[in-house]
């Protein structure tokens, strides 16, 4: 398997939506100014920011890393469309979701908002649809193209084991520019 260039020392700019913390500090430590944070409700991140609406210019950063955040947005489409339009054409962008390809298409339905029936059809409380084997075409249609990496790719059954990877999360969608 392929390993990233993310933390080769050059100077990059990467978009990290919804921070982890546990990744915050050696991103930070590497990239630098280059290193921006950005969620729409978190106070410590640097930027707040709602991506569908992505305050950069076209082709801004070289890595965008967005995990578990797409089953919150109810415009999904809209915001898969501005990180294409932000990563520049010889960038990458690492997207995880909830995955649920036996289930067929991706399960969505805007009318339910209370949150106890959220959880049980989305398996959250504030998740707004369930991925489904649709998820690449979507990430296609918006400017493009897609490997998936599954977990067991990169990590052995114990690492998946310790991680708490589930059959349905762990997955990454790696998304590079289509070229036109």
């Amino acid at each position: 398997m392929k390993k990233s260039d993310l933390l080769d020392g050059r100077s990059k700019k990467m978009l990290h939506v919804a921070p982890e913390i546990q990744f915050e500090k050696t991103f930070s430590d590497v990239l630098g100014a280059g290193y921006i944070t950005a969620d729409l409700l978190n106070p410590k991140v640097k930027v707040k920011m709602d991506i569908t609406d992505i305050q950069y210019p076209d082709a801004h950063f070289d890595v965008i890393y967005c995990s578990h955040v797409l089953e919150h947005v109810p415009n999904d489409r809209k915001a898969m469309h501005e990180f294409a339009r932000v990563l520049k054409p010889d960038g990458w962008a690492a997207i995880m979701v909830p995955y649920f390809p036996e289930r067929g298409g991706t399960f969505e339905d805007f009318s339910v908002t209370d949150p106890s029936e959220r959880l049980r059809l989305f398996g959250q409380e504030d998740h707004v649809r369930i991925y489904g084997n649709d998820v690449v075409d979507r990430l296609s249609n918006a400017g493009f193209e897609v490997s998936v990496v599954r977990k067991q790719d990169f990590l052995s059954s114990q690492e998946i084991a310790q991680f708490n990877l589930t059959v349905h999360s762990g997955d990454i969608f790696l998304c590079t520019k289509t070229q036109v």
